[in-house]
């Protein structure tokens, strides 16, 4: 994550108290499925079976204290940025070939949705800190290539 607090759009926002949600609810049935410290673990496959819970109660904690410190920082950044593209924007861009499509810029992309571009990905770098109207330039998998900001907002 950046050094500073990013905004994120209303639907990162949605998408991320969601994933909270769902974490939560998922942390809860696996911690009830583990042994007090002073229950006796049966065999080895028993104690296999409990360290790998534990292992994932682990993971569960982590990813719920990353996202909710992330909601903290949009809460301290505010609303994205509507005079030039920054992380949390929706940008509508122009091709060449004459589409336009309407994106989210992201800080990563956890699950599969179109219109999501990244920050870090070559066109999501060659947006940031642009405005409407301006040609931005991305290296593309067939080469370099170039979009057109039609709006944002």
């Amino acid at each position: 994550m950046p050094s500073e607090p990013a905004p994120i759009s209303q639907a990162a926002r949605r998408a991320l108290e969601q994933e909270l949600a769902d974490l939560r609810a998922e942390r809860t049935m696996v911690a009830a499925t583990l042994r007090d410290a002073d229950t006796a673990v049966g065999d080895r496959a028993d104690e296999a079976d409990e360290l790998q819970r534990a292992s994932e109660l682990q993971r569960l904690d982590a990813r719920i204290s990353a996202i909710a410190t992330r909601l903290r920082e949009a809460d301290t950044a505010g609303p994205p940025p509507t005079d030039l593209v920054g992380v949390g924007s929706t940008v509508t861009v122009r091709f060449p070939d004459g589409t336009v499509e309407t994106l989210q810029i992201g800080e990563s992309a956890e699950e599969l949705d179109a219109t999501l571009v990244t920050a870090d990905s070559p066109l999501g770098r060659a947006l940031l800190g642009h405005h409407a109207g301006d040609t931005v330039s991305y290296d593309a998998p067939g080469g370099q290539a170039t979009a057109v900001v039609v709006s944002l907002g």
